[in-house]
């Protein structure tokens, strides 16, 4: 049974392959043996897929390894400022290629207070009313709690 390929799509090419590769940490083989690393454009090529299409770290095609090995390469790339030297490196070559107005630069924002949010000291819902008879279950008849359901009650 031949499992499916990732397409070539989903890859890092060899053109961007041969700019990344120096700025990734060097790895030795361990003095006490062990199942060897994977080969780091076969984890370049799965992090920039899970980066791409959103997916769960185990969802990952297994043909770039397992999940939790890309995962953890990834959290120690970040800790160690891979993609740090990565983004300042790919921001250079395109303010060489296309150029980057410096001196002009904006950031969009806005920090308003959520409407209808009530005040800091205001009383809580009574959520325990509100979660049970929110939605409605597939069978259509209403199930009530043990001591008969919520009771509605006016506030002071």
């Amino acid at each position: 049974m031949d499992a499916k390929r990732v397409a070539e799509d989903w890859r890092i090419p060899d053109e961007l392959w041969t700019r990344i590769e120096p700025l990734l940490p060097k790895y030795r083989r361990s003095p006490k043996g062990g199942r060897p690393r994977l080969s780091m454009r076969q984890v370049v090529d799965g992090i920039f897929y899970v980066l791409r299409t959103g997916c769960q770290w185990k969802a990952a095609p297994r043909e770039f390894g397992s999940g939790s090995s890309l995962h953890g390469y990834f959290q120690r790339w970040v800790q160690r400022g891979v993609f740090r030297k990565l983004w300042s490196v790919a921001l250079s070559e395109y303010d060489e290629l296309q150029g980057i107005q410096w001196e002009w630069q904006s950031i969009d924002g806005a920090m308003t207070k959520a409407p209808l949010g009530g005040g800091k000291h205001r009383e809580k819902p009574d959520r325990s009313c509100q979660v049970g008879d929110e939605t409605f279950r597939a069978y259509r008849w209403r199930r009530r709690a043990v001591g008969g359901g919520c009771q509605r009650r006016q506030h002071a």
